[in-house]
């Protein structure tokens, strides 16, 4: 939930227009919220690890051959990248993706 100032600034950010059609105005609001420091803060780990499974895996976390489909790997790296306070590198999360035979096996056998 943004604080009220900040939420006042992004609605600010329309000045004196009366609707949202200002796509500029609509695009400065968007980007204050997302820079958010607290938005940051509170997503940036859940974002990073989303990014590894569509980028390397190019998958969702919880599809197959995800064995239970039900976002357990996905939670795994989460826990992992929390506890090294989200650096992915002493987490060896990276690492760990590319050492995957499901990454490596989208180069062939």
């Amino acid at each position: 939930m943004p604080s009220t100032g900040d939420r006042a600034a992004a609605i600010n950010e329309f000045g004196a227009t009366s609707t949202t059609s200002d796509v500029t105005a609509r695009a400065r609001a968007l980007r204050r919220v997302a820079e958010n420091s607290i938005l940051v803060q509170q997503e940036f780990n859940r974002a990073f690890v989303l990014m590894q499974y569509f980028g390397y895996l190019r998958r969702n976390p919880n599809d197959p051959p995800e064995a239970t489909l039900d976002f357990q790997g996905y939670n795994f790296w989460l826990n992992k990248l929390n506890a090294f306070n989200g650096n992915f590198i002493q987490a060896e999360m990276v690492k760990a993706f590319i050492d995957s035979s499901e990454y490596r096996g989208r180069f062939g056998p």
